[in-house]
């Protein structure tokens, strides 16, 4: 670890480490959900419900009621996942603000995104929710 009192980096990862998930902020969990089961094919590992909002800012700068839900190809203790972060009355946020895009190749989003009706730009990029 390199520290001083700007930044704390990793020189060289250690052996074993990995990226574990990314969150994701969303203002609507249905369309969501439909989105990454349906298109991507990932799956429902796990979801949380909280009252208010995280010290540790977990869902943000919000201080209301959240949920977690934990989507995946498969378990989290193997597999890089996403949390998607939705803060109830929260139905959008600021259109390049975060993340502008995930980037997979998967041959068969397309196809499933074609029949289900969402936007592909390009031949090859789909505009989720």
């Amino acid at each position: 670890l390199i520290e001083n009192s700007n930044y704390i980096a990793m020189a060289h990862p250690t052996e074993g480490s990995r990226s574990l998930h990314w969150v994701l902020k969303i203002g609507n969990l249905k369309k969501s959900l439909d989105f990454f089961e349906g298109v991507i094919g990932l799956r429902v590992l796990r979801h949380e419900e909280f009252s208010s909002g995280c010290e540790a800012t977990c869902n943000g700068p919000y201080g209301g009621a959240w949920s977690k839900t934990m989507v995946g190809f498969g378990p989290e203790i193997s597999n890089f996942v996403l949390e998607l972060t939705y803060n109830y009355g929260i139905n959008e946020y600021e259109f390049g603000n975060d993340l502008q895009y995930i980037a997979l190749h998967h041959p068969i989003a397309l196809v499933r995104a074609k029949a289900l009706g969402y936007t592909i730009v390009n031949d090859n990029i789909i505009i989720g929710p």
